[in-house]
């Protein structure tokens, strides 16, 4: 599988000199199966490049995998070129947690008075699939869901393929137990050998003092369940809005600097919009 970043962002999308690295835009990741169809990864504001990038390949066939209805997860669809093209056939999956329906919660966002195109307008033949707790397959790859620890629940999933596993487990609090949230060790079995590893690393250690029960981790805690599950690599994701460049560098330094001193293996970079990872 081949996995590209267009947002690693959290809560808001942000821009300017100092965001250059690792890019402003909130989440979204696109993953090419061994087979080549296309699975979007949440409709943050990356999804807006995602789409263009899509079209100019004359790509017209995807599904959306969302992870929860927070605002960051979904600024971004009504945005998404394709969607207004009725040559895209679009399948989009997740569960609706307090929503009707994901239909319905994608089409709040598009109506008056917060955006000026009605849901209506679209042209895309999109097919929903409203189900929690649901193992997907798309060609050749699985996705297996887990529920994470986060206000107004969430879900994380691993994606199997040739023998290779990636877990994305983005807005995930570890050490604090949110409705329908799951504990620590449910987490380690979930991550246990991956060959990848991109998990919400929000907070520093002081910044949580503050920020406890806001749905997300410290880069500390999330490194400790990257070593403790034995994944080859981890990436540091979602970014927090105020964290410059050269903050999160610092952060993936420290990061480094406890795996060596634990004499661990394990491979830890910050995750950048427009990264490619080949798995």
């Amino acid at each position: 599988m081949l996995i590209c970043c267009w947002g690693a962002r959290g809560s808001i999308p942000v821009s300017g000199p100092k965001y250059l690295k690792y890019g402003g835009n909130t989440t979204c990741l696109e993953i090419r199966t061994q087979d080549d169809k296309v699975l979007i990864v949440d409709a943050g504001s990356g999804i807006r490049e995602a789409g263009n990038s899509l079209l100019a390949q004359k790509r017209h066939d995807y599904t959306l995998l969302m992870t929860h209805a927070h605002w960051d997860h979904i600024m971004g669809f009504p945005f998404f070129k394709p969607i207004y093209s009725s040559k895209t056939k679009l399948s989009v999956w997740g569960c609706v947690f307090a929503q009707e329906s994901i239909k319905d919660l994608l089409s709040r966002i598009m109506a008056a008075p917060h955006f000026p195109v009605d849901f209506s307008t679209i042209r895309a033949s999109i097919t929903y699939a409203d189900t929690c707790n649901h193992h997907y397959e798309l060609g050749s790859m699985k996705i297996a869901p887990i529920a994470l620890s986060h206000p107004n629940q969430g879900t994380g999933f691993k994606f199997e393929e040739n023998g290779k596993s990636f877990v994305f487990l983005t807005d995930n609090e570890l050490g604090y137990s949110h409705e329908g949230g799951l504990d620590y060790q449910q987490y380690l079995d979930f991550c246990r050998g991956a060959d990848l590893l991109i998990h919400d690393a929000e907070y520093k250690e002081d910044e949580y003092k503050k920020t406890r029960g806001w749905g997300h981790s410290t880069y500390n805690a999330a490194l400790k369940l990257a070593m403790d599950a034995g994944v080859k690599k981890f990436g540091l994701f979602h970014h927090n809005q105020e964290r410059f460049d050269d903050e999160i560098d610092a952060m993936v330094d420290d990061c480094k600097k406890i795996i060596s001193a634990q004499g661990a293996r394990l491979k830890c970079f910050a995750v950048a919009q427009s990264m490619e990872i080949a798995l």
